[in-house]
């Protein structure tokens, strides 16, 4: 996990534009256990719709790949 603070996010709510500071997270996990971390985050964020999005890996250093897949067991 990374957490990148200092984020402005502007995005529409309600009909009003809106400006938050926000610190961006990055969760790398296995396909899957995809369901069950975006479950976990959906039921912890405070946000009434939290930003949960996944990103394929369409390359990666093969040392690293495995090494990630091995720590998401």
């Amino acid at each position: 996990m990374s957490c990148l603070p200092g984020a402005e996010s502007h995005y529409w709510w309600k009909g009003r534009l809106e400006r938050a500071r926000e610190t961006l997270m990055i969760i790398k996990t296995s396909r899957a256990r995809l369901a069950e971390a975006m479950r976990c985050l959906a039921d912890a964020h405070p946000y009434t719709v939290p930003e949960l999005l996944a990103l394929p890996v369409a390359a990666g250093g093969r040392p690293y790949l495995r090494w990630l897949q091995h720590a998401c067991r």
